[in-house]
């Protein structure tokens, strides 16, 4: 096809969501399978702003999830995936550590390490410098672990120039609306863009990242089959006293709370399962996520969180509060019994070629690429996929 016969608005796949996960996947579908025209929409300004920047920065190495052998297994699979494919993204220059709860852990110090052993995470009991930072009267034991975070600026700016170097078109601050069967192209996606008329793109695939709003699409796109559920969360910016600077610490499996390095701020969050939490709701059509974050009073309950730490970790109470993000995070329902975070990867049977994807944890981006490569995906100008290295 002559470049002029081209149509400016028909596209090999449009991607919905310029988080992580739509960023990652538009550069496979660009790079990987050779789809020469991939255009991503993203409702922010900018790439990465939303949940994958609202989050604990935590690169998973398995040991968050004794109660799910598979999510935890996954993750000890993909970490030094991710470390190598984002080195300059990763913070490994602190100390992690991982504490049992005496009272109401829903995991004894026993059963933690032996999973552990069974996963390969290494783990090995905390020397007494880091002991005596815990009240031994709630604290059962305390094992010295791997984990990292990374720094979501970097993955941004990684986002931006892949997307741009795989000839992908980036288009923010607009908004995929309604998603129809074509009559002349196999889909159409209305998109409405600040301060311009809404303009129907033509396309193969669809891929919806949207994370909160993957249901928040009109037209012939249903939502999805299972059930999500949605929350307000808090995810508090801590300074650190001198005593837990170079430290990420989490507290489990009942009184779960984590501190972990945040690059993107050279900060600390803190987060708490009873308090970071503020509001949640079962996730329907029509019910806009971020419209009611937007309409939330967002009033910091770091108060409670220190408060109830401190009791765990005394030199807590010496952190200042330096600021709170709220966002909307998405779980599927279930789930919410065994801390599972598979992948959500749904075909929509009455639109071939939309795809909805949902992720709990950013390394699961592997995951999300290994079900890809089942799928047959082309370039509408190729009958075959142009395979180039991840």
């Amino acid at each position: 096809m002559a470049i002029s016969e081209i149509d400016p608005n028909s596209y090999d796949a449009v991607v919905i969501g310029g988080g992580f996960y739509g960023a990652a996947i538009a550069v496979y579908l660009a790079k990987q399978r050779g789809l020469l025209r991939v255009t991503l929409v993203e409702r922010e300004p900018a790439l990465l702003q939303r949940a994958s920047y609202t989050n604990q920065a935590r690169v998973h190495n398995g040991y968050h999830y004794p109660r799910s052998f598979t999510t935890a297994y996954r993750s000890r699979i993909n970490l030094p995936r991710f470390v190598m494919d984002w080195p300059e993204a990763i913070k490994r220059d602190f100390t992690k550590l991982y504490a049992i709860a005496r009272r109401n852990s829903k995991v004894t110090a026993k059963q933690f390490e032996r999973f552990c052993r069974e996963i390969g995470a290494d783990i090995q009991p905390a020397n007494n410098e880091f002991r005596k930072l815990f009240e031994p009267r709630l604290i059962e034991e305390v094992f010295l672990t791997e984990e990292y975070s990374f720094d979501t600026t970097k993955l941004a700016a990684w986002a931006e120039r892949e997307l741009n170097d795989s000839g992908v078109q980036i288009r923010c601050q607009s908004r995929v609306t309604k998603i129809f069967q074509g009559e002349k192209s196999p889909l159409q996606v209305v998109v409405e863009s600040e301060g311009r008329e809404p303009k129907l793109f033509k396309c193969r695939y669809v891929f919806n990242c949207s994370y909160s709003g993957l249901n928040q699409l009109g037209g012939d796109f249903t939502g999805v089959s299972v059930g999500l559920k949605q929350e307000v969360t808090e995810m508090a910016l801590m300074r650190m006293p001198e005593s837990l600077e170079g430290l990420g610490i989490t507290v489990m499996d009942g009184p779960f709370f984590s501190i972990m390095p945040f690059p993107a701020r050279g900060l600390h969050t803190l987060s708490h399962v009873r308090y970071t939490p503020h509001l949640h709701w079962s996730d329907a059509s029509g019910m806009d996520p971020y419209a009611r974050l937007q309409d939330y009073p967002c009033e910091s309950r770091v108060d409670r969180m220190v408060r109830d730490v401190g009791r765990y970790i005394p030199d807590v109470l010496k952190t200042k509060h330096i600021d709170s993000l709220f966002e909307i995070k998405t779980v599927l329902v279930k789930n919410e019994g065994d801390d599972g975070r598979p992948i959500l990867f749904e075909r929509h049977s009455n639109l071939p070629g939309c795809y909805s994807i949902l992720g709990g944890k950013i390394d699961n981006i592997y995951d999300v690429i290994e079900t890809l490569e089942k799928e047959n995906i082309s370039s509408s100008d190729h009958g075959e996929n142009s395979m180039v290295r991840w």
